[in-house]
């Protein structure tokens, strides 16, 4: 499937009127590096790109909040992979309680008709994965980033704190999964090789479904 995707990739890049935007959203440690690294393994580093939303610059914050990320979209012909993206401003802003509820809500419908505007003004399929983890797995996989020195470079302290608010962050991702426009795919993650498995084919299918061709050149009648 990995090979299919990388296929299906070089053909959207070659025609050039077409692009994706992949969304990965989950908690810390559900996998989203993980997903990029084996699902578009054979892709070409030409035609895919991927951006980790952080905290907004001093820059970005004077702007509204979607500013940062009308950049970040993809080019006609490229895929664009968002580590993250302009979800974390109606949940960690919403869990620490840094936005109203009221501003969440008029966020929310600015973020769908952002999206509609990809999909529908500039022929952009737009594909969001909510990645889940649970709890149990979530300290599992966290713990590793002590344990495991090859894997110490990932350990944040503010992972642990985060943790905390877990019935917050869900009760924020249930809003804005129900009120998306754009359909949310739910992807399992307790174990990697099917989360893997779920996304890849989704992916897939939906490159399929887009139909990219390969330019030819039209052969002048000797």
């Amino acid at each position: 499937m990995v090979l299919q995707i990388g296929e299906l990739q070089n053909k959207l890049y070659a025609e050039g009127k077409q692009s994706v935007l992949v969304v990965l959203q989950g908690m810390d440690a559900s996998g989203k590096d993980g997903t990029i690294k084996t699902v578009f393994a054979d892709c070409n580093p030409s035609g895919i790109d991927t951006y980790a939303f952080k905290k907004p610059s001093e820059e970005e914050f004077a702007h509204d909040f979607l500013w940062r990320v009308h950049q970040k979209t993809p080019r006609k012909g490229n895929i664009m992979i968002f580590n993250r993206s302009h979800y974390e401003d109606i949940l960690i802003q919403r869990v620490h309680k840094w936005i109203t509820e009221e501003k969440a809500g008029l966020r929310m419908n600015a973020i769908n008709a952002f999206e509609k505007l990809l999909e529908f003004d500039n022929n952009t399929k737009v594909i969001k994965f909510y990645l889940h983890i649970s709890p149990e797995k979530q300290q599992e996989k966290l713990q590793e980033r002590i344990d495991v020195p090859s894997k110490n470079w990932k350990h944040k302290a503010a992972d642990w704190d985060e943790n905390d608010y877990w019935a917050e962050y869900m009760r924020c991702y249930e809003f804005a999964i129900n009120n998306s426009e754009i359909a949310w795919h739910i992807a399992p993650c307790d174990k990697r090789y099917y989360r893997n498995y779920f996304i890849a084919k989704i992916v897939k299918d939906t490159l399929e479904a887009m139909n990219p061709q390969l330019p030819l050149i039209e052969k002048k009648d000797e």
